[in-house]
This record gives C-alpha cells, sequence and structure tokens, in this order.
C-alpha cells in the first residue's frame, strides 16, 4: 500500500483523519465500558488547540473528549427511541 499513498498528502491527510476518528471511537467505548462518562465534543478552534499543544506540528487534534463521572442527579431524561420494528425493514 505504499505506493498508494507515497507523494499524495491528500489521501495521506484524510485516511489519518478518518483512522484517527474510529481509534477515538474505541476509546470511548472502552472508557464507557469502564464506566466512566465520556463528552467528546467538535467545533472547538483546532489551529489554537494545535499551536499550544502540539507546537512541532507533527500531531493535530481530531476531537476532545471529556472523562469523568457525571452528577446522575443533572443528567438530562433520554429523549424518546424507536422500537426497532420502526427503525429497520429486514430484508
Amino acid at each position: 500500500m505504499r505506493s498508494y499513498f507515497v507523494g499524495n498528502r491528500a489521501l495521506i491527510d484524510e485516511t489519518a483523519f478518518r483512522n484517527s476518528s474510529l481509534q477515538a471511537a474505541y476509546f470511548i467505548i472502552a472508557a464507557r465500558a469502564l464506566g466512566l462518562d465520556c463528552g467528546p465534543m467538535s467545533g472547538f478552534d483546532a489551529g489554537k488547540l494545535n499551536a499550544e499543544f502540539f507546537p512541532d506540528g507533527k500531531w493535530k487534534v481530531n476531537l476532545l473528549c471529556n472523562l469523568g463521572y457525571g452528577d446522575q442527579t443533572k443528567l438530562y431524561p433520554r429523549n424518546p427511541r424507536l422500537e426497532f420494528e420502526e427503525a429497520t425493514w429486514v430484508l
């Protein structure tokens, strides 16, 4: 696969970003399995965060994730969900 990526910076960046998103999902699943609450976030100033924490440019931020144990008394009730039969059509 090396020849597929050599010299193709756009493909390298796109693939790395997609794979880092998948790894973040695994991280969140593992943290939740350990009983931690997770608050993944986007919509922040990535340029400022990269400048502060990754000034050499070797790494770039994809998302932020708060981890901890939330106060159950301050959680909003879960919104209604469709039943399996309402949301799917099995062929």
